[in-house]
């Protein structure tokens, strides 16, 4: 379980989140238990999980907590919004005060090979 103390609005945090994404997926895999945002929650937050904060994050991300989440690194964009959306709410702070720029790098770290987020910000070798 994440402590919801050790969530920051930072480039180290969400990287952190990131690499979790994975792991909370074959953790889930293994339980057979679908990888959603709700599960996902669970498995992060444990009893603070509760279904009003799992609304809250389905609401300000725009998706349905129990719906199947794709593979992030192929489908990075969903994550993209509902990691946002989980540290907007546990910091009480607005999505658009979310520090983008870390959260793109933090992905670029964590997926360096995969689906860019941004096709225009993720670097291409020459």
């Amino acid at each position: 379980m994440i402590p919801t103390s050790k969530i920051e609005n930072t480039e180290t945090c969400f990287l952190q989140l990131w690499l979790m994404l994975d792991i909370t997926r074959q953790e889930l895999w293994e339980h057979c238990k679908r990888y959603s945002i709700s599960n996902v929650l669970k498995s992060w937050f444990g009893s603070q999980a509760t279904d009003d904060f799992i609304w809250e994050i389905c609401t300000r991300c725009e998706q349905e907590g129990l719906n199947e989440l794709p593979p992030v690194t192929l489908s990075p964009q969903p994550h993209r919004e509902f990691l946002r959306a989980t540290v907007s709410t546990i910091l009480h702070i607005g999505m658009r005060h979310i520090n983008l720029h870390a959260l793109d790098a933090a992905y670029s770290i964590a997926y360096p090979d995969s689906t860019p987020l941004n096709i225009n910000k993720k670097a291409h070798p020459p």
